[in-house]
């Protein structure tokens, strides 16, 4: 049942101040003593914040394409559960819809589902008694919509202000309130900081809010807007539970009883709120996990014993220099992936996980670079699921949201996450990490939580990827997943009890560092070699007889498959996520110390900074992640050539461990860039005429940027062949005077 009073603020288009104005409500109706509940229309989280912290209770978005129009009502009764009085900001125009589909994405649809009054804001800095004709069509335009009044803003004097509300009271439209033209100075910080800072609780978005609370309560006709919000009538409605949302995907309670732990979830996001939208949170936590939310741009570790990373949509792009300079979180999220916990990135956090935004290391998760663009590409897509992940299902449809600068080449890994008509395919799988720039609503599929709770409990246990090996056998670089060979096909099955296994099993005690492997214990052909094994001194690649059982281990020609490890129980494994990897000669083989401080081989200009000791079975190095398609096969014919001597800067994001162990270096593919005036890296249908805005002013809200572009391919180039001493410094432009062709 939705019974508390409640008000709907829109406006003709964006740019007539209603996010400034609905958040200085929402701040004079608290200041007040009120408890109020701040909603946004549509997928934009950063005025969500704003509400939010105006009203001193999470804000909350009500986006119809992204959870479905019958979610709206539930949803909307779970948010105002203790609350006295609603606000909601509308989305653009009163009745436009970015979709295109005004009938039910539109403001004016969500007003008539909630039965709520809507209070028009009006910019009457050029206008007259024009402001009647265009009030008047507005109320005219739809019989179902109850326009409540108007607050008229950038009134220009007295007299201005007297003329306004005569030409208004002719057709018998209230007027709530008039604003002078500097009663709403540009005081939220800018948008380009997205919700970090009201995240951090940041001092100049708090000073902000108060006086935009200030500014309302002086020009505002609280009282009357009050009784205009009492007057909407009840909902018969029932609140959406998270626990019911859970429930309804198993009536008989077969997921089975909880787990005498929690497992813990590391949700990005800060003291305030997180990148995610508000229902995550606690769909994680009705899914039987421990939520705990990590700071990209200021902690430098994940919570203990993290079984899962979440990276919501909201993360901005603006901060690639702070999340690149935290360089101690951001291998804790490599070795994450590499043991094969479940990740999931959206948004910008697909470039965090990437080898490098910008020339700036980043993650080094996925084998492909980022670059920024002077566009925006935003809009909804229907996605297709391409692989069986925590996320979707193989096949599932779902419908989500992208609002980025940011591309990355390749655009997808070899198996991609979605797929949808007229574009190539997006995204990366692998291992069991999900990331692509396509933001979803978990309350449209709350299968989520309890799929990314199944498949922690299906990885190894925290802080080991399973038995430890004895040393002479693969001991590092071990997969917590079954991870797919090349074109060598799938290799042998790794035994119950091995890496990445469920199958319980007694933990062998480890070997020594340094002594011969125990007799004959297999060694998989072209598994690395631990550091300090009794293995061949020479390079890495040089080809021999296998010895003995019992002898030490020796060297795999290069490009050997990697064996794979058992099938993953949570999920299939999507195919061609590894393969072979290029080697290159390394140094004689030392000792390993118990503990190593690893250093990460810094680019662009940033010091290497040391990271806290780690087990001595862990490896130092980025995840290779999933290879990236090659467009010319002599990229790595030159990467993996001789001429590379053994102070050589290693290829990829992997960094040589003074330890001496040596560094796998990834094969990268070939630079590709929009061409000059090309369109942004995505690919989609063509939205509606409603889908390129003009920039959001200082205290706007759902516009986009100059220039946006919604769906278009982009010119691809391939740059020639890699030099063998390493990557391009230009990464992200094609090589000077090399032969440009179009990959395919």
């Amino acid at each position: 049942m939705i019974a508390v009073p409640r008000v709907v603020v829109s406006a003709p288009s964006s740019g007539h101040g209603k996010t400034a104005i609905t958040v200085g409500l929402l701040a004079a109706l608290a200041a007040r003593g009120l408890n109020p509940a701040g909603f946004k229309v549509g997928p934009d989280h950063t005025d969500a914040a704003y509400l939010g912290m105006a009203a001193g209770r999470p804000g909350r978005n009500l986006d119809p394409r992204l959870v479905g129009a019958q979610r709206i009502a539930p949803l909307f009764a779970h948010g105002v559960a203790g609350a006295e009085v609603a606000v909601v900001e509308g989305t653009m125009g009163l009745f436009d819809s970015l979709a295109g589909r005004p009938e039910s994405d539109s403001t004016a649809a969500i007003a008539t589902t909630l039965r709520a009054p809507v209070v028009l804001v009006v910019d009457v800095g050029s206008m007259g008694q024009s402001v009647a004709a265009l009030a008047h069509g507005f109320r005219a335009y739809d019989e179902m919509l109850w326009l409540g009044g108007v607050i008229l803003n950038r009134v220009a004097s007295d007299r201005h202000e007297q003329l306004l509300r005569d030409a208004l009271d002719d057709i018998g439209v209230p007027v709530f309130g008039a604003l002078r033209r500097r009663d709403l100075p540009s005081v939220l910080p800018s948008r380009q900081h997205g919700v970090v800072p009201v995240m951090q609780l940041g001092v100049e978005a708090y000073r902000g809010v108060r006086r935009l609370g200030e500014a309302i309560g002086g020009a505002v006709d609280l009282d009357r807007l009050l009784a205009l919000a009492r007057s909407a009538p009840r909902v018969s409605v029932t609140a959406w539970s998270a626990a019911e949302a859970l429930g309804d995907l198993d009536p008989s309670g077969a997921a089975g009883d909880a787990p005498a732990r929690r497992p813990v979830v590391a949700l990005a996001g800060g003291p305030a709120l997180s990148y995610s939208y508000a229902e995550t949170a606690e769909l994680l936590a009705a899914a039987g996990a421990e939520v705990v939310t990590v700071d990209p741009l200021r902690d430098e570790t994940l919570p203990a014993d993290t079984g899962a990373l979440v990276i919501g949509g909201a993360l901005p792009e603006a901060y690639a220099e702070e999340l690149s300079a935290n360089r101690r979180l951001c291998i804790a999220v490599a070795e994450l992936a590499r043991t094969g916990r479940p990740v999931i990135a959206e948004g910008a956090g697909l470039l965090w996980l990437a080898r490098e935004l910008d020339g700036r290391p980043m993650c080094g998760v996925l084998d492909a670079t980022g670059v920024s663009l002077d566009r925006t590409v935003v809009g909804y897509r229907e996605a297709t699921a391409r692989a069986d992940t925590p996320v979707a299902r193989l096949g599932a449809r779902m419908v989500g949201y992208k609002h980025h600068r940011g591309v990355l080449t390749p655009r997808a890994g070899q198996t991609p996450a979605w797929s949808w008509g007229g574009g190539p395919p997006e995204g990366f799988v692998w291992r069991r990490v999900h990331a692509s720039q396509l933001t979803l609503h978990w309350a449209s599929s709350p299968a989520i939580a309890r799929r990314l709770v199944a498949a922690m409990a299906s990885a190894a246990p925290s802080g080991q990827t399973g038995p430890l090996a004895p040393a002479g056998s693969p001991g590092v670089g071990g997969s917590a997943q079954s991870t797919p060979t090349g074109p060598a096909g799938p290799g042998p099955a790794v035994p119950a009890g091995s890496s990445g296994s469920p199958s319980p099993s007694p933990t062998p005690s480890p070997s020594p560092v340094g002594s011969p492997s125990p007799v004959g214990a297999p060694t998989p052909v072209g598994a690395p070699t631990p550091v300090g094994s009794s293995a061949s001194s020479g390079p890495v690649g040089s080809s021999g007889p296998a010895g003995p059982a019992g002898s030490p281990a020796q060297p795999a020609p290069a490009g050997t498959p990697t064996p794979t490890g058992t099938p993953d129980p949570a999920m299939a494994a999507p195919a061609g996520s590894a393969g072979p990897v290029p080697t290159r000669p390394a140094p004689a083989p030392v000792p390993a110390p118990a503990a190593f401080a690893p250093v990460v081989a810094p680019t662009s200009g940033i010091p290497a900074r040391p990271v806290s000791a780690a087990p001595a079975d862990a490896v130092p190095t980025s995840p290779a992640g999933p290879p990236a398609p090659m467009v010319d096969e002599r990229v790595v014919a030159d990467r993996i050539a001789g001429g590379r001597g053994p102070g050589a800067r290693p290829v990829g994001p992997a960094a040589a461990p003074p330890s001496g162990v040596p560094a796998q270096s990834m094969p990268v593919a070939a630079s590709t860039v929009p061409g000059p005036g090309a369109a942004p890296a995505d690919h989609g249908p063509p939205s509606s005429a409603g889908a390129n805005r003009t920039s959001a002013r200082a205290n706007g809200s759902d516009g986009t940027s100059a220039g946006t572009r919604s769906d278009s391919d982009p010119t691809v180039n391939a740059s020639g062949p890699v030099p063998s001493s390493g990557p391009d410094p230009r990464a992200g432009s094609a090589q000077s005077g090399q032969p440009v062709r179009p990959t395919t």
